[in-house]
């Protein structure tokens, strides 16, 4: 069967297991292929093939509700629900999500881009199907990376209390980036390697079977003997005791025993969990070698695997992997931190050098962050590495645990703003809006790269409280990476260019922005003034009051969001001073998700653009010029 021929999973179901077996071997064919000219998560996809295959055989999508934890292992999903012929746009501006998408297909029922969401969606499904009398299959497929977020954990304690008829596919590939960590990831691996109490617990089962009417006592002490046999061999059966009934493990590249195994999960009553066992990169070689470097690939060649990338400057992540290490050397307190993504936040030489002082906790932001806390209660100088998008997920931690102690945590906000492909699950351009509000935290942003690393040293340095430094995703704008560390006067802002009637207040990424912006105007003869607003908080009072005692308009850029943003805070700070005599334009991101693209498309499409910058203040110039 033609892949592209595939426009309903309907139209697997007449093919043998053998015919499937070579439908999977054309599937990853096709996804090297399509992947090495697009990029995107090739690992995590290649490694649920047949996975995906047994359970698009056996059930009827969209009726029976397939949920994808995370979602970036949708892909063999979205080929078998009719979307193959979109694969050369995956990740594209106006292209095919890497995600499930609701506005895609009837088949994505559940949009994620963040772990451990799945089984709280699917017990959502679930109850909405037992209220309203309907008679469908509810299955979460979650990875045993996403399994040690707590609300995967909640949910299985609910789902073992209600008892409804759900099935949860645990997608066991010992990897969810970086290797797991932790108790949850060690119990998994006694459970795939303990063929003798499988083989044991049938046999007795077995035996059991055999004897006609054992009723009573006896019966009571077969289940006894049972139990005792599960605390016997793996000290501890989990998932049974939290009231799911345990199948597996399975080998998940097995179509006939996948398939064999999901049909036993629909006999049994009330939730029922089936654990397989995949390879994440199966099938490719140098993804099976190196599955972190192809979770989430760039374009690779297909022989080789080697990324084509472009040179350039070194990524903001690596200035700060290289920074935090060189602080780390002069002060021992400094302990870093990571939620599953050592490489992807620039930590792998801090672990290598300090590895006494590094702690990946695994999928687990809110412990991750007050884990952090107590560090600091302790005297110790936590740095707590993660993506912009994924600090969302602990926003509590930062209020109650952090804030409000007025600990010195320092919070290294990496992806800030756009990031591409990866869309609106992933942009990071909430975090000014949601920490500006905190009383004791600290926003820097820096404008380059360099000017990251004297903000590092800065904030673990000379700070008492909670910093947080956001940062963009890419690479710097190559500027000359000075020795020493320099300490930034906290809440001073840089004046990069006098100018008059005009000035720019520029964040972070967007200080390029106006400076590109400003030649374009030198050559009209407009001269705004360019200030790099390295802080959002504190602002720069002093400076702020300058600008509005010689009349200056006044212009933020910002890659966040408008509503709550660093431009919010301005005109609050002009309302309360001047009774909002000042003019202040805003410009940042609307309010509405963005979708994935390139950051240039993305910037164009919200407006924070040289272009749009600088029609800004030619408007401005004209409106000076017809009031003198």
């Amino acid at each position: 069967m033609e892949l592209n021929q595939i426009k309903d999973p309907k139209q697997i179901k007449p093919l043998s297991v053998q015919e499937l077996q070579v439908l999977a071997e054309e599937i990853r064919y096709f996804l090297i292929e399509k992947l090495s000219l697009t990029g995107g998560h090739l690992a995590p996809n290649l490694g649920v093939v047949e996975l995906t295959l047994a359970l698009h055989y056996l059930y009827d999508s969209p009726k029976d509700k397939i949920l994808w934890d995370v979602g970036h292992q949708a892909y063999v999903h979205k080929i078998l629900t009719g979307r193959s012929d979109q694969f050369d746009s995956l990740r594209q501006f106006k292209g095919l999500s890497g995600f499930p998408k609701r506005s895609e297909s009837e088949h994505d029922v559940w949009e994620t881009g963040h772990s451990s969401t799945s089984l709280s969606a699917a017990m959502g499904l679930a109850i909405a199907r037992d209220l309203k009398k309907e008679n469908h299959r509810v299955i979460a497929v979650i990875g045993d990376g996403a399994m040690t977020g707590g609300m995967a954990l909640e949910a299985l304690n609910h789902i073992g209390h209600e008892q409804r008829n759900i099935m949860i596919v645990l997608n066991d590939n010992e990897m969810s980036i970086a290797p797991n960590v932790g108790a949850i990831h060690n119990y998994l691996g006694k459970l795939r390697t303990n063929v003798h109490y499988v083989k044991a617990k049938d046999e007795l089962e077995a035996l059991l079977n055999k004897i006609p009417a054992i009723g009573g006592k006896l019966a009571k002490t077969a289940e006894r003997i049972k139990d005792s046999l599960k605390y016997l061999v793996l000290n501890g059966v989990l998932f049974e005791e939290l009231g799911l009934t345990y199948l597996g493990p399975i080998d998940g590249h097995n179509i006939e025993e996948l398939i064999t195994t999901f049909k036993q999960a629909n006999k049994t009553e009330g939730p029922v969990l089936v654990h397989v066992v995949t390879k994440k990169g199966k099938g490719y070689k140098p993804a099976e070698l190196d599955s972190d470097k192809f979770h989430g690939i760039s374009p690779y060649k297909i022989e080789s695997g080697e990324v084509m990338k472009k040179d350039g400057p070194p990524s903001y992540t690596e200035v700060f992997g290289s920074s935090i290490v060189k602080i780390a050397e002069n002060n021992t307190k400094v302990v870093a931190i990571t939620a599953a993504m050592p490489s992807g936040t620039g930590l792998k030489k801090f672990q290598e050098t300090f590895p006494d002082r590094f702690y990946d906790v695994g999928i687990a932001e809110q412990h991750a962050t007050t884990m952090a806390a107590g560090l600091a209660v302790a005297g110790m100088s936590p740095v707590l590495a993660i993506y912009s998008t994924f600090l969302q997920r602990a926003y509590d931690q930062l209020i109650h645990d952090v804030a409000r102690q007025n600990l010195h945590v320092t919070f290294a906000i990496d992806r800030a703003g756009f990031v591409g492909a990866d869309g609106e699950t992933h942009h990071g351009v909430f975090d000014i809006a949601y920490l500006r509000s905190l009383p004791n935290m600290i926003i820097m942003a820096p404008k380059d790269e360099n000017e990251l690393q004297h903000m590092l040293y800065t904030a673990i340095e000379e700070c008492e409280g909670p910093v947080a430094i956001r940062y963009p995703r890419g690479n710097g704008v190559g500027v000359a990476l000075e020795d020493a560390f320099k300490r930034i006067p906290i809440g001073k802002y840089e004046i990069l260019r006098s100018g008059q009637d005009i000035a720019i207040l520029a964040v972070g990424s967007m200080v390029q922005i106006a400076e590109q912006a400003a030649d374009q105007l030198m050559e009209l003869d407009i001269y705004p003034m360019i200030i790099n607003a390295r802080f959002v908080k504190p602002l720069d009072e002093d400076l702020l009051m300058q600008l509005a005692e010689q009349r200056y308009k006044i212009i933020t850029i910002e890659e966040g969001v408008e509503k709550g943003g660093f431009g919010s805070a301005i005109l609050e700070f002009y309302s309360k001073h001047l009774q909002n005599e000042m003019e202040v334009t805003i410009m940042g991101i609307p309010d509405e998700f963005v979708e994935q693209g390139s950051m240039a498309q993305l910037r164009n499409l919200v407006g924070l653009s040289v272009g749009n910058l600088v029609n800004q203040v030619k408007n401005l110039g004209t409106q000076i010029k017809q009031r003198a």
